[in-house]
Protein backbone atom coordinates (compact mmCIF):
# COMPACT_ATOMS: atom_id res chain seq x y z
CA UNK A 1 0.00 0.00 0.00
CA UNK A 2 2.96 2.17 0.53
CA UNK A 3 4.72 1.78 -2.85
CA UNK A 4 1.15 2.33 -4.61
CA UNK A 5 0.70 6.02 -2.87
CA UNK A 6 4.25 6.61 -3.60
CA UNK A 7 3.85 5.96 -7.08
CA UNK A 8 0.85 8.02 -6.86
CA UNK A 9 2.29 10.49 -5.46
CA UNK A 10 5.23 10.72 -7.64
CA UNK A 11 3.54 10.85 -10.92
CA UNK A 12 1.73 13.98 -10.06
CA UNK A 13 4.53 16.46 -9.45
CA UNK A 14 4.48 19.94 -10.60
CA UNK A 15 6.46 21.58 -13.17
CA UNK A 16 8.86 23.70 -10.40
CA UNK A 17 8.96 20.94 -8.53
CA UNK A 18 11.24 18.92 -10.43
CA UNK A 19 14.92 19.44 -9.51
CA UNK A 20 16.52 21.61 -12.62
CA UNK A 21 13.40 23.60 -13.67
CA UNK A 22 13.66 26.38 -10.84
CA UNK A 23 17.97 26.17 -11.82
CA UNK A 24 17.41 26.61 -14.86
CA UNK A 25 15.38 29.46 -14.90
CA UNK A 26 17.44 30.67 -12.45
CA UNK A 27 20.29 30.40 -14.65
CA UNK A 28 18.86 31.83 -17.65
CA UNK A 29 17.30 34.75 -16.14
CA UNK A 30 20.77 35.65 -15.00
CA UNK A 31 22.03 35.19 -18.39
CA UNK A 32 19.11 37.86 -19.92
CA UNK A 33 19.85 40.34 -17.12
CA UNK A 34 23.90 40.31 -18.09
CA UNK A 35 22.92 40.39 -21.42
CA UNK A 36 21.80 44.02 -20.49
CA UNK A 37 24.58 44.50 -18.48
CA UNK A 38 27.19 44.57 -20.79
CA UNK A 39 25.85 45.65 -23.50
CA UNK A 40 24.87 48.92 -21.46
CA UNK A 41 28.95 48.55 -20.20
CA UNK A 42 30.12 48.53 -23.20
CA UNK A 43 27.79 51.39 -24.35
CA UNK A 44 29.48 53.23 -21.22
CA UNK A 45 33.18 51.96 -22.40
CA UNK A 46 32.67 53.61 -26.05
CA UNK A 47 31.33 56.87 -24.76
CA UNK A 48 34.47 57.26 -22.08
CA UNK A 49 36.69 56.09 -25.02
CA UNK A 50 35.62 58.38 -27.17
CA UNK A 51 35.60 61.31 -24.23
CA UNK A 52 39.42 60.40 -23.32
CA UNK A 53 40.44 60.87 -27.67
CA UNK A 54 38.45 64.10 -27.33
CA UNK A 55 40.64 65.46 -24.69
CA UNK A 56 43.92 64.11 -25.95
CA UNK A 57 42.98 66.02 -29.66
CA UNK A 58 42.15 69.27 -27.24
CA UNK A 59 45.40 69.05 -25.01
CA UNK A 60 47.39 68.32 -28.58
CA UNK A 61 45.87 71.18 -30.43
CA UNK A 62 46.44 73.72 -27.23
CA UNK A 63 50.07 72.70 -27.37
CA UNK A 64 50.50 73.15 -30.76
CA UNK A 65 48.79 76.53 -30.43
CA UNK A 66 51.18 77.22 -27.66
CA UNK A 67 53.94 76.38 -29.49
CA UNK A 68 52.95 78.47 -32.48
CA UNK A 69 52.89 81.33 -30.09
CA UNK A 70 56.23 80.77 -28.50
CA UNK A 71 58.01 80.58 -31.97
CA UNK A 72 56.14 83.94 -33.18
CA UNK A 73 56.95 86.05 -29.98
CA UNK A 74 60.51 84.55 -30.49
CA UNK A 75 60.38 86.19 -33.93
CA UNK A 76 59.87 89.28 -32.85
Amino acid sequence: MLTVLAAHGASHTSLLAQPGTVAFFVVFGMAVILYFVFRSMSKHLRKVNQMARDEEEAAALAQDQNATNDASDASR
